[in-house]
C-alpha cells in the first residue's frame, strides 16, 4: 500500500486535499498531516511515507527547504501558487506539482503518474532549481489567500481590479467581489508585477489595464475611471507622473 503525508499551513486546505485524494486514490493511506516544515520533517522521519504532498509557502521552513531535507526515496508533489516558470521547472526536475486551487482532473493526472512511476527525483537538479526559484526576481505574486467567515478563499491576482488599504487590512477588489487580507499595501507592492500594477496613492494599487480614463485636477491629481468597477480612484500628486500624456 502506498502511504502519504500532507503538508500545508492552512489545515482546511489539507483537509480538502485529503477528501479529493480519497476519491482519486482510495487505496492511498494518509499516515499523517503537518502544518509547518519542522513538523513535516519529524512526521516523515517517523512514518517514512512514499509520497509527500507539500505546500511551498509556509512560515519557518518552507516547502523548498523541506524537500531538500527529505529522504531521497520520498517522492514530492509540490502544492503551489507559483507562476508558469516554476511549474515548468518542477516538470523538468521530474517532481510533480499541483496548482492551487487543486483541480480534480489535474489531481487524477498526478495520481496516475505516481502509480505508474517508481522513479525518484534527481536531487541535484532539484537543488539547483530550488536555489534559482528562491531569487525574488524570478516570480511575482500569483494567488492571494483571503479569509472569509472562517473559510480560506484562493483569489488569483489576475482577477484583482485594485487594492485599497483598510485599517490593519487591505481590501482586494475583483469585478464582482471584495475580500480582506492582512497584508499592507507596501508588502503587496513589493510582490506584485510593477508592469501590471501601479501604486497610485499611499493606500491604493490598481491594475493598469483596468484604467480607462485619467482626469487631472489643478493640483496635479487624477481621477481614474475603471473598466470593470464603478468606483473612481483618486491618485495623490506624488504619483501624477504616471499619467502624463494620457
Amino acid at each position: 500500500m502506498t502511504t502519504a503525508v500532507l503538508v500545508d499551513d492552512e489545515s482546511n486546505l489539507t483537509d480538502y486535499l485529503a477528501r479529493q485524494l480519497a476519491t482519486a486514490w482510495p487505496e492511498l493511506e494518509i499516515v499523517g498531516t503537518a502544518v509547518n516544515g519542522r513538523q513535516a520533517l519529524a512526521l516523515c522521519e517517523e512514518t517514512a511515507p512514499d509520497v509527500v504532498f507539500l505546500d511551498i509557502q509556509m512560515p519557518g521552513l518552507n516547502g523548498l527547504q523541506v524537500a531538500e531535507a527529505l529522504d531521497p526515496e520520498i517522492r514530492v508533489v509540490f502544492v503551489t501558487a507559483f507562476d508558469d516558470y516554476a511549474v515548468e521547472a518542477f516538470e523538468a526536475a521530474a517532481v510533480d506539482y499541483l496548482m492551487k486551487p487543486v483541480e480534480d482532473a489535474r489531481l487524477a493526472q498526478t495520481v496516475a503518474r505516481l502509480k505508474d512511476s517508481s522513479e525518484t527525483p534527481d536531487k541535484q537538479t532539484l537543488a539547483e532549481l530550488i536555489s534559482h526559484l528562491r531569487h525574488p526576481s524570478s516570480r511575482h505574486l500569483s494567488w492571494l489567500r483571503c479569509q472569509q467567515e472562517g473559510t480560506t478563499r484562493l483569489v488569483p491576482v489576475d482577477s484583482v481590479i485594485f487594492f485599497q488599504a483598510d485599517g490593519k487590512y487591505t481590501s482586494v477588489v475583483t469585478p464582482t467581489e471584495e475580500h480582506l487580507i492582512r497584508m499592507s499595501i507596501r508588502e503587496l507592492e513589493a510582490q506584485l508585477d510593477p508592469n501590471r500594477f501601479w501604486r497610485v496613492h499611499r493606500g491604493t494599487i490598481v491594475r493598469v489595464d483596468e484604467i480607462t480614463e485619467a482626469h487631472r485636477d489643478l493640483r496635479g491629481r487624477y481621477a481614474l475611471s475603471l473598466r470593470s468597477r464603478p468606483e473612481t480612484l483618486r491618485t495623490s500628486q506624488k504619483y501624477g507622473h504616471l499619467f502624463k500624456g494620457m
